[in-house]
């Protein structure tokens, strides 16, 4: 155990004992909060990681989160022209061009604790919220949204307009894993915890939450909350239990996602767009 998690749980245990609240809190209470943000933004910490098989939620990780906003009280901070106000200012972006990585102007935001890989595009608006991590060479694409703990891997796409839903609480829940070399259509959303496996590629619209079933074509199984591996995914739709009900003229339908072995030509096509990115 680290001396930052020692120093978070005691913090944890204070709060939740109703010892130590935004008031109360003194200088060594903010200059643990203050590097526990700075861990988080290096890599140096993230709120869930891999372990065997499976993604494990590092739960005093989410709670160093949760006691950034409960011993913080809201101030006033500027940003582009405009004042607007939080417990947390934004990110300092100043040293991702060294790195490589571009954020554009006019609505790119990210929160204070998020970490931002080499190489990453950010475009224009998008917002990149406390505890996520976007990996190394990554397309955060316009009217994107990353949210709180997500994990994105390196060289993803996400698509205009996808949803990347956060998971803060219960600090034991893993958040939405994206792994690396995926493609996310446009419009897609994907949700409480779902995890989306390395090398696929997800078309457009498509909603991945694990109350939604992913009829896997290869392995012919039925899974929950999870895409497997090197798979082209797409959402359709399959009968309802309840299209036998008198209300429901010619059957009622919900969705479902479907996965494939990936195709040459998706991969082809997938290549095409990286090379815009260079």
């Amino acid at each position: 155990m680290s001396a930052l998690e020692t120093e978070i749980n005691e913090l944890w245990e204070r709060k939740e004992n109703d010892e130590i609240d935004a008031e109360s809190a003194g200088e060594d209470a903010y200059a643990t909060l203050e590097a526990f943000l700075d861990a988080l933004e290096s890599g140096e910490i993230r709120a869930a990681e891999k372990q065997g098989n499976s993604w494990e939620a590092n739960e005093w990780v989410k709670q160093g989160i949760l006691l950034n906003f409960g011993l913080r009280s809201i101030g006033q901070y500027d940003h582009g022209g405009t004042t607007y106000n939080d417990v947390l200012p934004l990110a300092d972006s100043s040293e991702y061009g060294d790195r490589g990585s571009r954020n554009t102007p006019d609505g790119t935001v990210v929160r204070r604790g998020a970490n931002i890989g080499s190489d990453c595009i950010l475009m224009s608006p998008a917002f990149v919220n406390i505890g996520a991590r976007v990996g190394d060479g990554t397309l955060v694409d316009s009217c994107d949204t990353v949210g709180s703990c997500a994990q994105i891997g390196d060289n993803v796409k996400l698509g205009a307009n996808t949803l990347i839903g956060g998971v803060l609480e219960p600090v034991e829940g893993a958040p939405v894993i994206v792994e690396d070399n995926v493609s996310l259509g446009a419009g897609c959303r994907v949700t409480s915890g779902f995890v989306v496996g390395e090398n696929s590629v997800v078309g457009e619209n498509t909603l991945l939450t694990p109350r939604i079933p992913v009829y896997d074509l290869v392995e012919e199984e039925v899974l929950y909350g999870e895409l497997p591996a090197d798979r082209r995914a797409f959402t359709r739709f399959v009968e309802s239990s309840i299209s036998d009900h008198d209300l429901f003229d010619g059957g009622a339908y919900k969705p479902a996602v479907v996965a494939t072995d990936i195709e040459t030509e998706t991969l082809e096509a997938t290549e095409r767009e990286d090379a815009l990115r260079e």
